[in-house]
């Protein structure tokens, strides 16, 4: 379902979240837990691979590291059941 756009292999270590950022390059900043203060944490820059993001894609760190893209969902058909 997922193609891989660029291979990284970045080791992905507890208590960090993984992101492509708006340079394309694959960045990392601490999880937020209870106590902290919210937007006030560090972003550091991991591998420096700058994707062109294309619209309609989603972008993330798979489980090997690497850099990959799935189609978004846009626009399901039919009612939604309440």
């Amino acid at each position: 379902m997922a193609e891989v756009v660029a291979k990284t292999g970045v080791r992905k270590a507890a208590g960090y979240l993984y992101f492509l950022d708006k340079h394309g390059n694959v960045s990392r900043a601490k999880m937020s837990r209870a106590g902290r203060a919210k937007g006030k944490t560090k972003v550091e820059l991991v591998s420096k691979v700058g994707v062109k993001k294309q619209k309609g894609y989603l972008y993330f760190i798979d489980k090997k590291g690497n850099v990959a893209r799935a189609k978004m969902a846009r626009g399901r058909k039919g009612k939604r059941k309440r």
